[in-house]
This record gives structure tokens, C-alpha cells and sequence, in this order.
């Protein structure tokens, strides 16, 4: 997920003149003049914190190959003051075959315990975004379930397209399976996150694993998850859905990059979208998050119609009137508070379930 300070980070750079102006993350030019005020659909606790961004962010320009290098440097910072404790440890873990080794940060660990965890998957459109913003995060996270929390450092697409992130994503589960003793991991509780294009590297992971039947997953957490390469390409959404933070056309930029053909495609590598993966059978229990007006709500709703119709518990968050991340540009909110504090009553949920 780009946070809040992502934003302001890259509009700081963007406003010395890096960029051009336009309109990528703060508004889509698909409105036309008649249209209703896209604003008017924004539920009117964001409307405030939505309004500050969305002027700061009028010179970013729509994610694309010319632009993907600079926004890439004005998010490229360490995100939020770590907390004091627990400490957030580095740790750089043999990588796939043939590979370079991934980067991953470990929070919680404990030799000789035997805790839940998490394996949470940074978000930025499959393009841009590291693990070392979501630190105080997995802090966060630590700390509210006491378990170890562990985000990886993925390759980025286009430079690495499909399956390199995803089997960069399998290297860090298999090294928490197989270091489970010396960081204090019960196997049976282990868990992945992700929001965006981290929530849609997540279920990717999670249909990886139960292809492999190597290292079996508990739950899995998809905050408003990029899952649909067909979104704004070949299925057009309503003038409103998309409007803010991301649009169809970064989104089309993101797949097309991440996927090596164009999104929307007839063919796709396999496995690679997990909307056209069409045996969800044996998938985790999930929860799944999203704003009503994000450009993913109508794919994330219909991947939970389609979990439960193959048999997989899912719980089902659609905040109304919420764009794409909403709560990490409105975090006080009290929806914004609600939501997150669904997902972790989910996920604490699910390990008292798995123990």
C-alpha cells in the first residue's frame, strides 16, 4: 500500500519540478464534465483527508513508463518512525533457484516459542514500494498479536515480470517454515497479508502453496487486493470507481509490467491473475477489505463470491463510500479504525481456529 507519508513524500519531489503535471494517483481524467462530482460518492468522513492529498498530488502524473522512475524515488523512503520495541531485525535469505537472495525484516521473533506469524507482502502496484516502509507496520502488527511478522523485500516488475515476485514471496514462507524453531513460529499458524498489489501477491502465494502442498497457509488477509488484470482494460468500471489514488490506467501500467503482455490479454502466464485461476478449491479462509469507489471493489467482491461458491470461508468488508487506500490516508477516521480492526479480530480469529 502506498502510505499517507508515500504520498506526501513523492508530491514534495514531484513538486520540485520532477514531474509534469497530471492526474495518476489523485484523479482520473475518465469523468466527463456531466458527470456527478466524483466527490459526492466519497463518504464524508474521508472527504476532508482525500481533499488535502488530492491537491498536494495534482502534479503526479499517471503511473507509466516515463514517470515510473521518479515516482519509484519519491517513495523510496523508510515510511513511519519505528517504535522502540519490539526491534525490527534485517535478515537476507537465500532467494528461488538461480536467484538473487531476498531481503525480508523480522519483527517478533523469539527462539524457543511458539507463536503465530505473519508473512506480509507490500503494496505499489506491482511496480514500486519496498518492505522497509511496512517496518513500523509489522511492528504494529507484532505488537497487537504478539506473533512474528515478517515483509519481503520482492523483485519489481517490469525489470522482474511473473513468476519472479511470486517465487521471491515463496522463498521468504519457506525460510519461516524451515527457521520456524529459531523464530519462534508454530507452523500451524502461519498466515500471509497484503494490501493492493501486495493483497494480490498474497493470493497468488496462497494458490501457489496449495498447488505445492509444500507449506500449508491458515488464513489470508487481502486488503483491497489488485487481483484482476481485466480491470480498466477489457471491463470498463463506472466513471466514480477509480476516480481517486488509483485509476484504470495505472492499474493497466501495473499488470501489463508485472504480467510481461498486456493486461486484459486473452492469455496470461498461468497462475499469474488470481481472478482467472478458475479452481479456488482448498485456497485458505480469507478476509477480504475494500472501499465501495476503489477501483478493485467489484473484483474483490466477486473473488469472495467465487472462495465461497469452492468451499473457502471468507469474510466480506466493503466500506462504503472508502476509495483505495482509504485508511492509510484517513487512518483516524472511525471507519477507517473499524476496518482495521476487523481484519485483526479476523486474523486473531484464525489463529485461535489453527492452534
Amino acid at each position: 500500500m502506498l502510505t499517507r507519508r508515500d504520498l506526501l513524500s513523492a508530491a514534495g519531489a514531484l513538486a520540485a519540478g520532477v514531474l509534469t503535471r497530471s492526474s495518476g494517483f489523485a484523479q482520473s481524467a475518465s469523468a466527463s464534465a456531466a458527470s456527478p462530482d466524483p466527490m459526492s460518492y466519497v463518504n464524508p468522513e474521508f472527504r476532508a483527508a482525500l481533499g488535502r492529498v488530492a491537491k498536494m498530488m495534482e502534479a503526479v502524473q499517471s503511473l507509466d513508463a516515463s514517470s515510473l522512475a521518479s515516482l519509484r524515488q519519491g517513495t523510496n523512503m523508510p515510511g513511519n518512525a519505528l517504535a522502540p520495541s519490539p526491534p525490527v531485525m534485517e535478515k537476507t535469505i537465500p532467494g528461488p533457484a538461480g536467484a538473487p537472495a531476498v531481503r525480508v525484516y523480522v519483527v517478533g521473533n523469539s527462539p524457543g516459542s511458539s507463536k503465530p506469524a505473519v508473512l506480509h507482502m507490500h503494496g505499489g502496484g506491482y511496480v514500486i514500494g519496498s518492505a522497509t516502509s511496512a517496518r513500523r507496520d509489522i511492528q504494529n502488527l507484532s505488537t497487537a498479536l504478539d506473533c512474528v511478522a515478517v515483509s519481503v523485500d520482492y523483485r519489481l516488475a517490469p525489470e522482474t515480470t511473473f513468476p519472479g515476485s511470486l517465487e521471491d514471496n515463496y522463498a521468504a514462507l519457506r525460510w519461516m517454515y524451515t527457521n520456524a524453531k529459531d523464530l519462534g513460529i508454530d507452523v500451524k499458524r502461519i498466515a500471509i497479508k497484503g494490501e493492493s498489489a501486495g493483497g494480490g501477491h498474497a493470493a497468488t502465494l496462497a494458490i501457489a502453496a496449495r498447488d505445492r502442498g509444500e507449506f500449508p497457509i491458515c488464513f489470508q488477509v487481502l486488503i483491497y487486493p489488485m487481483l484482476d488484470d481485466r480491470t480498466g482494460s477489457t471491463r470498463e468500471m463506472p466513471p466514480y470507481v477509480g476516480h481517486y489514488l488509483w485509476t484504470p490506467a495505472s492499474n493497466r501500467f501495473g499488470w501489463t509490467s508485472l504480467l510481461g503482455v498486456r493486461a486484459g490479454s486473452a492469455v496470461v502466464p498461468p497462475n499469474s491473475v488470481p481472478a482467472r485461476v478458475s479452481n479456488l478449491k482448498g485456497l485458505p479462509p480469507a478476509f477480504i477489505g475494500v472501499g465501495s469507489i476503489d477501483l478493485f471493489a467489484p473484483e474483490d467482491i466477486e473473488y469472495a463470491q467465487r472462495l465461497l461458491a469452492a468451499g473457502v470461508g471468507v469474510e466480506l468488508n466493503v466500506v462504503p463510500g472508502a476509495f483505495h487506500a482509504f485508511d492509510g490516508i484517513a487512518p483516524d477516521a472511525s471507519l477507517s479504525r473499524l476496518f482495521a480492526q476487523a481484519w485483526r479480530e479476523a486474523l486473531r480469529r484464525a489463529f485461535t481456529q489453527a492452534a
